[in-house]
């Protein structure tokens, strides 16, 4: 077993096919979304693939060491940037192919009008756990 990291970016290019900023969306639709994303999880509990997972705020502050004592810290990330880490999910599984597998699937989540969104997710492997590509 090894476990991927599935990264959800929500991206303001059309890079997703429903790409409808989820503030345009109904609250019955922001609901279906946030149930799919729980019904996803709840199923990868039960075969023992799930870890963990988050959804994230939009809120956020960048801090970085400067080598002189506290930190600088500056607002942002913003919501209006192309590329906004959404949220993630931890799954442990048997190989690359069976991440790549999940990641399509949790991209189907439904966004406005309850169509799947096609968003775009990031799959890494954690390090020390190398892929296991068999292509």
């Amino acid at each position: 077993m090894a476990k991927y990291l599935l990264l959800k970016h929500y991206r303001g290019a059309p890079a997703a096919v429903n790409d409808v900023p989820m503030d345009q969306w109904t609250q019955d639709e922001i609901t279906a979304h946030v149930q799919y994303m729980r019904d996803f999880a709840a199923k990868l509990e039960g075969t023992g693939e799930f870890v963990d997972g988050q959804a994230l705020s939009t809120e956020g502050t960048w801090v970085r060491y400067d080598g002189e004592g506290k930190p600088p810290v500056t607002d942002g990330p913003f919501a209006e940037t192309k590329d906004l880490i959404a949220g993630w999910m931890v799954v442990d599984v048997d190989s690359y192919e069976r991440a790549i597998e999940l990641a399509g699937e949790l991209s189907a989540a439904p966004g406005k009008d309850g169509k799947p969104i096609h968003e775009w997710l990031e799959v890494r492997p954690f390090y020390g756990n190398p892929p296991t590509i068999t292509e």
